[in-house]
């Protein structure tokens, strides 16, 4: 989708995992790497010189990404084998997890929402107002904030919601966060929030306001804390995947969705 810490990580142990099966088994694979630059228009012209290119397989990094090539091999039925998409089923990508149905299935870095607010009460038990930053235009994130808002409800806690589609907006909406004086700040697995983090950490480190988020590449940038999946692994499992189906013949439509169900926490032990 674009260019950050997460999806790079991705992309290099998907790479580095092709580069290791080609190895072993004395063939050769050829993949090229795009970026979308966050700009949908650009995702677009990539999936359509990638089908025009006739590849065996499209590995989409992240749900936006994922969803326009659904939609570009719709007809020619492209093997798709997404990564680092957390609600495949929500965002129409399959019809299930264990059964996708299409052409298409992948690997979940769907997060343990319960636990990062586990981790908040943890460290502040007396945390009465949480802020949610995220981007209300991503699918991962909006599912992963209801969660959250369920939490909250359950714990009798109050929050507020502040959003933004660009980084400049984030950093709006970051400032409201502190001007609202809520006790931590939660952001799921946001890859606007991700690419605005290195513009926000100050403004909740100087306002002494925890930022938990749902990556190490949050917390590698600023943020407090990261707990989710670990990328390298879920890259290369994405590999194994894609080789499994271009190898042995192995069938989308059947191939159980991925969820890796060992988390990782990073601490930034400076903020």
């Amino acid at each position: 989708q674009m260019d950050h810490a997460s999806l790079d990580e991705i992309a290099n142990a998907v790479e580095e995992e092709l580069d290791t099966i080609a190895a072993k088994n004395g063939v050769t694979i050829e993949y090229e790497t795009y970026s979308g630059q966050g700009d949908q228009s650009v995702l677009n012209q990539i999936g359509t010189q990638v089908v025009s290119e006739d590849v065996d397989v499209i590995i989409p990094i992240a749900t936006p990404a994922a969803m326009i090539m659904q939609n570009a091999t719709e007809d020619n039925q492209i093997p798709v084998v997404f990564s680092a998409v957390s609600d495949p089923v929500g965002a129409g990508l399959v019809a299930s997890a264990d059964a996708p149905g299409a052409n298409i299935t992948g690997t979940s870095d769907a997060i343990d929402v319960a636990q990062i607010m586990d981790f908040i009460l943890a460290a502040d038990p007396d945390a009465a107002k949480i802020g949610f930053l995220y981007d209300k235009s991503q699918d991962s994130s909006t599912s992963a904030i209801q969660a959250a808002k369920d939490y909250c409800d359950e714990h009798g806690i109050s929050y507020v919601e502040k959003t933004g589609t660009t980084t400049g907006e984030i950093q709006a909406a970051a400032d409201s966060l502190v001007a609202e004086k809520v006790d931590a700040i939660f952001t799921p697995q946001d890859n606007t929030v991700m690419t605005a983090e290195l513009a926000i950490f100050e403004k909740f480190a100087d306002a002494g306001i925890p930022h938990y988020t749902s990556a190490d590449s949050f917390a590698l940038n600023g943020a407090f804390l990261g707990y989710g999946v670990n990328y390298e692994t879920l890259g290369t499992k994405t590999a194994d995947m894609v080789a499994d189906i271009l190898a042995n013949g192995a069938d989308p439509a059947t191939t159980p969705v991925e969820t890796l169900d060992s988390g990782i926490v990073t601490v930034n032990t400076e903020i």
